[in-house]
């Protein structure tokens, strides 16, 4: 499992003068430092975004930093990212990725060009002119944001703020994160938003696994404190994104990252819960989708699955849930959405022991094999994979798991670690139930479906196999 990014806690502290830093980076870029006239610091970085001269930290190189840095970089910028994971740090630097979308030549290649940094020491903070803070922002176990991460980055910068820099948040939150959490943390190094320094929000549109949509043919919202801290951050944006789309303020660009995911998470709840129904009825909802889907006009094909995963649909709409709460609006449309894609774990397992009943087995005791256990195809990633809580069902019912998937090399279910098998036709003869929880493009469906007694296939991955012995969702 890939590790998170664990932003280290300090001690606070009264934030660093200039003349704390360390010297040779008290010589960087005077330009830029409050020794000048306050008001030519937009000027000042403006000149030096445009010339991309800028030197830029990304902090947190996961899923979105690392990709985000590399942009960047490639675009003739000099960028430095800061991760306290010692180890990620060291194999970024023998330039090998730990993320799917980054390939090892496109790191080696920046890295031998001297334009991509990774380290684990935040003084390189002291000679940034632009900072973008990509760190993690999970939910706690009470639902509720977990803003650690942001609140511990940003008071890192905060100590090394020095003026004339452009921060900018991506990591994905809820409205009104960048002014009131951001901002005055910012504000206690005496400088002042809009004038001595610049903040913006704009919201990571990460797609892991997708060949066709990267970083840079991504269009990049961006939002500022200040119009200057508006058109700053446009300005970085341009020089690496194909579009840029400014907004009013960080409020609206910080509520447009959850409307995107609410979108999602609502239409896959209506289409899972549809899924249910059709399983009730009889009726096949694959078959049911696809002739919707020939309307040309108002109507978008969402497809059931076994549940949800990955940071931002899970995640995502209940930040937006709780910050409504907070301001007194209960909103029902993503509540019920949450129920219905959280059920469908549970769904998938009573399906699963429902088709054994009928082959005559009961689920305790039965070989059930997983294919795939990551969150979607094709990628590395488990978090919040519907994957885990379906093999931990399976497992707390006495079926006995094996399973298969090229990119993760075990997991553990109940305390007990599993190693991933090849999914050899013997294998796959051998087990009472294979159920195919991610299609990874690698596997062969219709070897699957021919060695397999039984197969229980949530993703319609094997709709062109014909097989009695295969079942959807």
């Amino acid at each position: 499992m890939t590790a998170q990014i664990a932003i280290r806690r300090l001690e606070p502290e009264a934030p660093p003068s200039r003349e704390d830093a360390p010297a040779a980076l008290r010589a960087v870029e005077p330009e830029t430092s409050r020794d000048i006239p306050r008001r030519c610091a937009a000027e000042a970085l403006e000149e030096r975004i445009a010339a991309r001269s800028a030197r830029l930290c990304v902090v947190g190189m996961g899923y979105v930093g690392l990709p985000l840095g590399l942009t960047f970089a490639e675009a003739g910028f000099n960028v430095t990212g800061v991760d306290v994971d010692h180890a990620k740090v060291e194999s970024l630097g023998r330039g090998r990725s730990h993320v799917t979308d980054v390939a090892d030549d496109e790191l080696a290649a920046q890295l031998a060009a001297g334009r991509l940094n990774p380290t684990a020491d935040w003084e390189v903070l002291w000679g940034a002119d632009v900072v973008m803070i990509c760190v993690p922002t999970p939910l706690r176990k009470t639902r509720d944001p977990d803003l650690t991460h942001v609140v511990a980055a940003t008071e890192e910068v905060a100590r090394r703020l020095r003026g004339g820099e452009l921060v900018v948040l991506e990591s994905t939150t809820y409205p009104g994160t960048t002014e009131e959490v951001l901002l005055p943390k910012l504000e206690e190094s005496g400088l002042e938003v809009g004038r001595d320094f610049f903040l913006a929000f704009s919201p990571e549109r990460v797609d892991p696994g997708n060949p066709r949509f990267k970083t840079r043919n991504i269009p990049k919202v961006v939002g500022g404190v200040t119009p200057t801290c508006t058109r700053l951050g446009a300005l970085l944006y341009r020089q690496a994104v194909e579009r840029v789309v400014p907004v009013s303020c960080t409020r609206v660009a910080e509520m447009v990252k959850l409307l995107e995911n609410t979108f999602r998470a609502v239409n896959i709840g209506l289409v899972n819960e549809m899924a249910m129904m059709c399983s009730h009825m009889g009726i096949d909802v694959w078959e049911v989708i696809a002739a919707a889907a020939t309307k040309p006009f108002g109507f978008m094909p969402f497809y059931p699955g076994p549940g949800l995963g990955g940071h931002c649909i899970p995640i995502d709409p209940a930040y937006l849930q709780w910050k409504a709460r907070l301001d007194g609006f209960e909103p029902q449309f993503i509540q019920l959405a949450q129920k219905i894609n959280g059920e469908m774990p549970q769904f998938v397992a009573r399906r699963a022991m429902e088709l054994l009943n009928d082959a005559g087995k009961p689920l305790k005791g039965s070989r059930v094999h997983l294919l795939g256990v990551t969150y979607k195809r094709d990628i590395s990633d488990l978090r919040e994979s519907p994957a885990l809580e379906i093999a931990a069902l399976l497992a707390e019912r006495g079926a006995e798991l094996t399973y298969s998937d090229p990119y993760v090399p075990s997991f553990t279910v109940g305390g007990r670690e599993l190693r991933a098998q090849e999914p050899d036709p013997g294998i796959l003869a051998g087990r009472d139930l294979v159920i195919v929880v991610t299609d990874h493009s690698c596997f062969d469906y219709p070897a699957i479906v021919a060695a397999a007694p039984l197969v229980f296939d949530t993703r319609n991955a094997a709709a062109a196999v014909a097989g009695g012995n295969l079942h959807t969702l």
